[in-house]
């Protein structure tokens, strides 16, 4: 078994990927305490509004005019995968469905066909900082099921297997087969992920100071794994 491991140090803007990974996002926003509309209590002077993504004052508003996030927008063919550690996001899109979610919540969305849908982040404390802590990743669906009826799953923060390997370790598996690890409930039946020949895994490892930890070697058995691992202090 091949395997292809690459390393890259977390920004703010999209990560290097390798197909059929599309796209990889880290959102870190430590917006301001919210208004009575969930919006910025605080200045927006330095922000450049419907397209800010300059981290003016350690937080954008991205394509949001009152409240961030990204309005109505389209996706077609792929899905996204957003792990929402910290912070909420509003989901509306254009199947008639609607909610929150955060604390730990993960949202699979299966565009297919075509879906609309606004991702917008609530700042919903008014009396300090909301901070938004956000992973993204798009999957590139497979032929077969590109025009598959859009759907989405959520797997609230409580279904999700978390563990402790070693000492000052901390693992949430969201995708896939781990090392043991309690599988975490199955992936939208039209994903890329769906199928055992992808191999596909998505965890997050937190590791206390000084802690070490050394990954074990997959067991898939796919002729070639490329593994991405993205690293933030």
């Amino acid at each position: 078994m091949k395997a292809v491991v690459s390393v890259e140090r977390l920004g703010q803007g999209p990560m290097p990927t390798d197909s059929p990974f599309l796209f990889a996002v880290h959102h870190l926003d430590t917006y301001p305490a919210g208004d009575a509309k969930m919006a910025p209590a605080a200045s927006l002077r330095g922000h450049n509004m419907g397209a800010d993504f300059g981290h003016a004052d350690g937080w954008s508003m991205y394509h949001g005019e009152e409240v961030p996030g990204f309005p109505k927008h389209p996706h077609r063919g792929f899905e996204t995968v957003t792990i929402a550690r910290r912070g909420y996001v509003d989901h509306t899109d254009s199947l008639g469905n609607g909610g929150r979610f955060g604390g730990g919540d993960l949202q699979w969305m299966t565009a297919g066909a075509g879906i609309s849908h606004a991702e917008m982040f609530p700042l919903l404390d008014q009396a300090k900082p909301n901070v938004l802590d956000l992973f993204q990743i798009w999957l590139n669906l497979p032929k077969k099921n590109k025009m598959a009826p859009p759907t989405f799953k959520m797997m609230w923060a409580e279904t999700i297997p978390r563990a402790s390997p070693a000492a000052g370790v901390q693992l949430a598996l969201y995708v896939g087969a781990f090392a043991g690890v309690e599988p975490p409930p199955a992936p939208p039946a039209h994903s890329y992920a769906a199928g055992p020949e992808s191999a596909v895994v998505v965890l997050t490892v937190d590791l206390a100071p000084g802690t070490s930890w050394s990954l074990p070697a997959a067991a898939a058995a796919a002729a070639s794994l490329h593994r991405s691992l993205y690293l933030h202090a």
